[in-house]
């Protein structure tokens, strides 16, 4: 299969901004075709605060502000777009449109943290490939097609794993499985991930992950093989090669960042455009990746047993096509006296339906399935743990989802259906446009 590109990702980089500064720019569009149809005096020909924009809305249209390096480019465009205001200030004298636009830029700038002194975006830019950057390969031309048409932009998918243990798959069904001892989640031509599950509970057939293996295959001059593994109790901020990053430091394609000692750690394989994050929230360890859909589908046939890709073979389920039937409570109360025995430091405690509901509403406001999640771990365990595992399973999923209208999934009869109340969407979208006003 083809390469294509997109790059590292930000982990948070999708949330607000892009949205806001579309609306923004619509906002100064639409403001300016009415200026023109209006009286001369708004518009001036001397004034070129329209061209100003359009080169704005030029640079930035390409931008994914889903994958790492869209916060530099977006501010060298902003720079730009501040520079060329500048130039006809003089003649925009009382524009309505100008002045807007200037406003605006001073709002996007100080949102995004942009210098005012730095690089600029070129409105005829020469474009760089970058062979170890999937973002760049993607999105540059093709030789002799400048300026032409738009490419278009990778799908992403996004899986995660976390809890007894709940599986959320590249198609946004969500499961929850047995599938205790090694499982491949991932196996395609450039990535493979495997977990390793055990039992929880005694008299129950929940099970959680205490080992993670992570294989990066080796691409072109990008990358050697490089392999990573975390068991629980060992989150270790390199390969296990003792590396923290893949091919040299200048191409920047494949390294490790550790962001909380020993919970916390990210994986960027930006040759491939992939992200990936491990914690581990209590004695267990969670997993979220986010992947283009073009590299995920390149596999074959003896690669089909993937969890993220097909989700787990129903033999190995405990839901009901998504509905969690709550635990029998006298399970938990067996696993906190022997856990009491075993592992006398670890938190646990009995909980009753109220309970549960009632903890897990303390990280968790919205009772989709994670909230569900965390009460069937609560009521099956007593382990006060995985209800930072569903939070951080929640916020995980909110940085690398490539859909906002598709994070929240509520269970329902019908499986893997995905809800979104439109009144939230319809609040949501009026605190953005107020927000620029």
């Amino acid at each position: 299969m083809g390469m294509g590109k997109v790059g590292f990702y930000y982990p948070g980089a999708d949330r607000l901004i892009y949205p806001s500064s579309f609306l923004f720019l619509l906002f100064l569009g639409t403001l300016s075709s009415l200026c023109q149809i209006g009286h001369s005096q708004v518009h001036t020909p001397q004034c070129r605060i329209q061209k100003c924009t359009t080169d704005f809305v030029s640079l930035t249209s390409h931008l994914n502000p889903s994958v790492d390096g869209f916060d530099a480019e977006f501010c060298k465009a902003l720079r730009a777009y501040s520079a060329c205001t500048q130039r006809t200030a003089k003649s925009c004298r009382g524009n309505l449109v100008f002045h807007s636009a200037v406003l605006g830029i001073s709002d996007l700038m100080s949102q995004r943290n942009c210098s005012k002194d730095g690089p600029t975006s070129s409105t005829h830019p020469e474009t760089t490939v970058e062979p170890c950057n999937y973002h760049s390969r993607h999105h540059s031309p093709r030789p002799g097609s400048p300026g032409s048409p738009e490419h278009v932009r990778p799908t992403y998918l996004f899986c995660g794993l976390f809890g007894d243990p709940h599986l959320r798959t590249f198609r946004d069904h969500f499961q929850t499985c047995k599938v205790e001892g090694a499982w491949p989640l991932i196996d395609n031509n450039y990535l493979s991930v495997q977990v390793t599950n055990v039992p929880v509970v005694i008299g129950s057939s929940a099970t959680a992950t205490n080992k993670i293996t992570i294989i990066f295959k080796p691409y072109q001059d990008c990358t050697d093989q490089k392999v990573y593994q975390a068991v629980s109790d060992d989150l270790p901020a390199a390969f296990v090669d003792g590396t923290v990053i893949g091919g040299d430091s200048e191409t920047r394609s494949l390294w490790i960042l550790e962001k909380s000692a020993g919970r916390h750690v990210e994986i960027h394989a930006a040759y491939i455009g992939v992200t990936i994050i491990v914690r581990q929230p209590g004695r267990y360890l969670t997993l979220a990746v986010r992947m283009p859909e073009e590299l995920a589908m390149a596999f074959d046939e003896s690669q089909d047993l993937q969890l993220c890709m097909n989700g787990c073979p129903t033999m190995e389920r405990i839901d009901q096509e998504g509905h969690l039937q709550l635990p029998v409570l006298g399970l938990q109360q067996a696993s906190i006296q022997q856990q009491s025995r075993t592992n006398p430091g670890h938190q646990r405690a009995g909980f009753s339906l109220e309970g549960a509901m009632a903890k897990c509403r303390e990280q968790l406001e919205v009772k989709d399935i994670y909230f569900h999640s965390c009460v069937f771990d609560l009521l099956t365990t007593g382990d006060v743990n995985f209800t930072s595992a569903a939070y951080n399973a929640l916020k995980d999923m909110e940085a690398l989802h490539p859909k906002r209208e598709r994070w929240h999934i509520f269970p329902r009869s019908n499986a893997g259906s995905v809800s979104v109340p439109s009144l939230l969407s319809v609040l949501l979208l009026l605190g953005l446009v107020l927000e620029l006003l």
